[in-house]
């Protein structure tokens, strides 16, 4: 099985998509190792305000309220850019990389210009054992079922 692996998209402002793992192994569980966005229309001519959350929820958080006490937040990102040179590219992105994922997962994404969002997101598999993977399935069922 490949250690590591990538999803990647574009997904229109205020709209979400399905982080699809149904191709689940058994004994194995995922970690995101890293989320980034990417502007897809006018780039060297707009500001640049995007946001982006991934959840393992039952709904998607939305990316310009993240709350970090909300247990089924697994990712969010922050990039800005303004035209005026005062203010330089800024990015920020918070990653909870301890998460195993062993289910499908919700990414959201806001531009303030309305623009679709590129993102990208790359995993990890790792083998678990018996219980570690009934406790992380008994983990991620209980947070996509509040």
């Amino acid at each position: 099985m490949n250690k590591e692996f990538v999803m990647r998209g574009q997904t229109a402002s205020g709209e979400t998509e399905v982080l699809n793992f149904s191709g689940y192994k058994p004994g194995y569980a995922y970690r995101i190792t890293e989320f980034q966005l990417f502007p897809s229309t006018n780039i060297p001519t707009q500001d640049i305000e995007m946001t982006a959350s991934i959840t393992a929820g039952k709904t998607a958080i939305a990316p310009t309220d993240p709350n970090f006490n909300d247990e089924g937040l697994i990712a969010t990102a922050l990039i800005l850019n303004h035209n005026a040179t005062a203010y330089p590219i800024s990015e920020s992105v918070v990653i909870n990389d301890t998460f195993l994922i062993t289910q499908n997962l919700i990414l959201m994404v806001q531009d303030a210009e309305g623009t679709a969002v590129n993102w990208q997101c790359r995993f990890v598999a790792e083998k678990m054992s018996g219980p570690e993977e009934a406790v992380a399935n008994y983990k991620q069922f209980t947070i996509s079922d509040d």
